[in-house]
């Protein structure tokens, strides 16, 4: 007998056919002698209406008032238990036992980062006490709670971190990922027509591409499934065909120069101008930012002849709400010439492969496909395993696809 971990998303389980589809699914798995977990997302758009609905409540005249974190999360975390309760109905009325359980109710607990809440623990007696009696157990994704009882989410794509989690407290034998897609691809193949899927790919890889806008795994899921060893298998819930397995690296993955493509998209750069030149500066700006749980990335340095610098960096375009206040805070601080820009429509197109440590000339090749393409690069990162571009936002899908071709993704590997 082994422990499966399946997990459904949002369209997966938009609506009551979709719900006894997928909950087929977890009774098949459970009639193959195997224990079954289930971690379902909010139905359909039901996070993005609640979002819509708290928009008009706050909302007065011409004014828009952003909504207290901790209440977004009072409201949001109400999606998935709706779908916990319909699920173990699905499996009931099939004539199998189950049991929902909200992620408070499995004592799924987080730090207190309402909306990018991180998980610290999961009481996992519960869930096998209810598995060793025989059922299915549903639990809530993208929810926890805090040592005080709040309700928290984790952020978007946070069901995905909830099914890695689950999996490695209970020591799954593999986590099942069931979307509307039938695995990983070489790249977003609603912009890259040629894009193909990828039968196995490794965690850092995989950690790369969800970092750089590949949206079908949280990088978080990624980070506890490397830190655990647990096998991620990305399936389409529409089928039974094999997906894209998410493991540990192996030597032949190495031939492999770039695995996939990816484009991040409504990027912001933040470039805070003048300021001074000594040692201390960058942490203090740094720290502000980190201590309101916001993440950046494509961090620039420049040295000026007065002895100040710029600094600069990316951030997401919905995060440019709350990063506002705290670069302005700092800009009157430092005083003097020092200002803020903010330069908004922009992208990262990238690409990425574990054999890139051992081959050369790929930055090269990424540069040629995209000066082809006549795109314009605006800054360049680069990791071990990653070359990153920011771009213009509107010049996105052209560069996606250049660089796609240039390293022949599309075509099957042998």
């Amino acid at each position: 007998m082994g422990l499966i971990v399946q997990k459904f998303g949002g369209t997966s389980v938009a609506d009551a056919v979709r719900i006894h589809r997928a909950a087929r699914k977890a009774i098949d798995a459970k009639e193959r002698g195997n224990q079954v977990v289930v971690v379902v997302s909010a139905m359909g758009d039901t996070t993005d209406d609640l979002i819509d609905l708290a928009k008009q409540v706050c909302t007065v005249g011409d004014r828009e008032i952003a909504p207290p974190k901790r209440e977004m999360d009072q409201l949001l975390v109400t999606g998935e238990q709706v779908t916990i309760a319909l699920f173990a109905m699905a499996i009931c009325a099939q004539g199998h036992q189950a049991i929902s359980f909200t992620g408070g109710q499995i004592g799924l607990l987080t730090d207190e980062s309402f909306s990018k809440a991180r998980i610290q623990s999961i009481n996992k007696q519960k869930i096998f006490k209810e598995l060793d009696a025989g059922k299915i157990v549903i639990v809530a994704g993208f929810q926890g709670v805090t040592s005080d009882g709040d309700y928290t989410t984790l952020g978007r794509g946070g069901s995905n971190a909830t099914l890695v989690a689950v999996g490695a407290v209970l020591k799954a034998d593999v986590c099942e990922n069931y979307t509307d897609v039938d695995g990983i691809y070489t790249a977003d193949p609603r912009i890259v027509k040629n894009a193909r899927k990828i039968e196995k790919i490794s965690y850092d890889e995989m950690l790369e591409l969800s970092g750089l806008g590949a949206s079908v795994l949280q990088t978080r899921a990624v980070e506890f499934a490397k830190k655990y060893n647990v096998p991620l298998h990305v399936r389409n819930s529409q089928n039974d065909n094999e997906g894209t397995w998410i493991v540990a690296e192996t030597q032949n993955m190495e031939h492999i120069v770039v695995s996939g493509a990816a484009l991040k998209k409504d990027l912001t750069r933040v470039t805070v101008k003048a300021v001074p030149d000594r040692p201390g500066i960058a942490a203090r700006i740094f720290h502000s930012i980190a201590a309101a749980n916001i993440s950046v990335d494509d961090i620039i340095q420049n040295v000026m002849d007065d002895n100040t610098a710029n600094i600069s960096f990316t951030v997401e375009h919905g995060d440019l709400h709350d990063i506002k206040p705290i670069v302005e805070k700092l800009v009157k601080e430092f005083g003097g010439t020092t200002a803020a820009i903010y330069q908004g429509e922009l992208a990262k197109v990238s690409v990425v492969g574990v054999g890139m440590r051992v081959h050369t000339g790929v930055a090269e090749r990424m540069f040629d496909a995209l000066a082809k393409a006549k795109v314009n690069i605006q800054n360049i990162t680069t990791s071990e395993i990653k070359i990153s571009c920011i771009i213009d936002k509107d010049h996105g899908p052209i560069a996606l696809q250049a660089v796609h071709d240039a390293f022949d993704l599309g075509k099957a590997r042998a």
